[in-house]
């Protein structure tokens, strides 16, 4: 009998449990627990001296370099700056070791999320070897504590499919939708401004910001702008004018995004793992290995 080997497939994944999806109850959890995993407070004023905003950004933008060049789970980029954003809120850091802290969360996010999380050594790699494995298995110890070992954070992806299935979609358009949503949730989560907004609210901006940018109200009327976040508003339980706002805030955060090129197209070819065999000097895309100078 011939016997076959799936360990050297690239991605494995759990399929998606439909009991869950469809129970409200799942949903009402995750709206009753998600605010227990928001930053205590807006760290920049009140926590942070050496670390300003900016840093954040850039350090943030590496990271969901880093995990798209890993092909690590959608979810595990968007977990890794709720555990940053989550130390930072309680614990003093100098600037010096934020890309140090951005590595660590991403190793402990890929644990949780990846059937193959990034190794040390590559996250290592991915820094130009600025940082050594023994430096991230220390300091993935002190995040840990800091956060008090709850490590299994409500992030806006875990709202995306509770949201798409209660909303008039037509099916052939469910799969790009959640690619949009996935996309505008990542790049809500490079940006401080929207860290203390709830993942029920972000989730629902984002997946509010995909139907529109991919006009789907021209065939639906239900899925009109204004009708359209009324029925985000009443799926998660939120303020209709506090969710516009969000999605207001959102298309700013693009907008932002897109005047400062940091979204363009790598060039053809270019990785973290090519650029730093080849031992080139300075970074010239955001996929190359480097390291976060602030």
């Amino acid at each position: 009998m011939e016997l076959y080997c799936f360990e050297s497939d690239p991605v494995v994944r759990a399929q998606v449990d439909p009991n869950i999806l469809c129970d409200s109850r799942v949903l009402q959890s995750l709206l009753t627990i998600e605010e227990r995993f928001l930053p205590r407070c807006s760290y920049f004023q009140r926590v942070q001296q050496d670390i300003q905003p900016y840093m954040r950004r850039m350090v943030a933008g590496w990271m969901h370099e880093v995990c798209e060049e890993a092909k690590s789970n959608e979810d595990v980029f968007p977990l890794a700056i709720n555990y940053m954003d989550r130390f930072l809120a309680v614990m003093p850091t100098r600037k010096s070791v934020l890309q140090l802290l951005g590595a660590v969360c991403m190793f402990l996010a890929s644990k949780l999320k990846d059937s193959r999380p990034i190794s040390a050594e590559k996250l290592c790699m991915y820094t130009d070897n600025s940082i050594t494995p023994r430096e991230l298995l220390d300091w993935e110890l002190v995040v840990l504590c800091k956060l008090k070992w709850d490590m299994a954070s409500v992030i806006p992806n875990d709202f995306i499919e509770h949201i798409i299935r209660s909303l008039p979609l037509p099916k052939d358009k469910l799969a790009i939708i959640r690619k949009h949503t996935q996309t505008f949730i990542a790049l809500c989560a490079t940006d401080d401004r929207l860290a203390m907004n709830p993942p029920s609210m972000i989730a629902s901006g984002s997946v509010g910001a995909a139907i529109c940018g991919l006009q789907l109200d021209h065939a639906d009327q239900r899925l009109s702008q204004d009708n359209l976040t009324v029925l985000l508003a009443k799926i998660t339980n939120t303020e209709v004018d506090c969710l516009r706002a969000c999605q207001e805030q959102i298309e700013q955060v693009l907008a932002a995004s897109l005047q400062r090129g940091q979204h363009c197209p790598p060039e053809p070819g270019a990785s973290a793992g090519h650029k730093a065999r080849e031992q080139q000097d300075q970074a010239t895309t955001p996929t190359d290995v480097r390291d976060v100078n602030l």
